[in-house]
């Protein structure tokens, strides 16, 4: 009889063991499940691969990392402004990919011509950065068309954009040149290259010049009529009246009014 109680007893004890390493398990699973799931790997199509959002958020730490402190007007904080416009016009436009505007937003100054870079040298590194985290190459190809195109180029860029991402994007960095935000920029980037702030010898209203007021008429003034989307555009309008005030007001105070 005390053989048997001992025996009960020990199988009592064994079965709470399993029972608490069983929560302990359970438990370290679901807050293993917590940090991950969210952050880094899904388990889907039958394969470990990176979701979407986490793609995106890696992509932020590279341009980051990439533009961070950059002194020309296309630092960081542009990057942001752009993203943050190409998902507010995407809201409001049909047919989109959110994944690729993300992509594209993120990506669109990597590696600029202005800096030196040519269309093959975006497609490489665009291509190195994507490709390991199982990005498609349909969508790397996607991204690699509007970092290509996206640029005004001086007014040389005849180029239409073809996609629905790809006209989202271009309108969110032609946004962020125009307005306040795109007048603090051109005289920023003007300071980078030494450019004149305004040469009063030379006519205001012209398509070339080396004076940063100069491009507002070669570019900025000229966005507006250049927009894409139909959000784009409305919102490109009381950004380019604020232009045309800043200018009145500008040509007036030179004048010591």
């Amino acid at each position: 009889m005390k053989l048997q109680k001992r025996v009960i007893k020990v199988n009592i004890v064994y079965t709470v063991i399993i029972i608490y390493e069983k929560i302990a398990m359970k438990t370290a699973e679901v807050a293993e499940e917590d940090e991950f799931s969210n952050e880094m790997f899904e388990l889907a199509q039958g394969g470990l691969l990176m979701n979407k959002e986490a793609i995106v958020e890696e992509t932020k730490k590279f341009v980051k990392a990439k533009m961070d402190g950059e002194g020309s007007g296309h630092d960081w904080w542009h990057i942001v402004r752009v993203y943050n416009n190409a998902l507010e016009i995407a809201r409001h436009e049909k047919d989109a990919d959110r994944f690729i505007v993300e992509l594209g937003a993120l990506l669109h100054d990597i590696a600029d011509h202005k800096f030196g870079y040519t269309d093959a040298d975006r497609e490489r590194i665009i291509g190195e950065f994507l490709a390991p985290l199982a990005v498609e190459q349909t969508v790397i190809d996607q991204v690699t068309y509007i970092a290509n195109f996206i640029s005004f180029k001086g007014g040389k860029n005849t180029h239409v954009m073809q996609t629905p991402e790809g006209k989202i994007v271009q309108d969110a960095d032609r946004l962020d040149a125009m307005g306040a935000i795109g007048i603090g920029r051109a005289f920023t980037y003007g300071g980078h290259v030494q450019r004149l702030m305004y040469n009063p010898k030379e006519a205001a209203e012209q398509t070339e010049g080396e004076d940063t007021i100069a491009h507002f008429y070669e570019k900025l003034l000229l966005l507006k009529d250049r927009m894409n989307t139909e959000t784009g555009k409305r919102k490109a309008q009381a950004r380019h009246e604020t232009m045309k005030y800043f200018l009145a007001c500008f040509f007036r105070e030179w004048q010591g009014e």
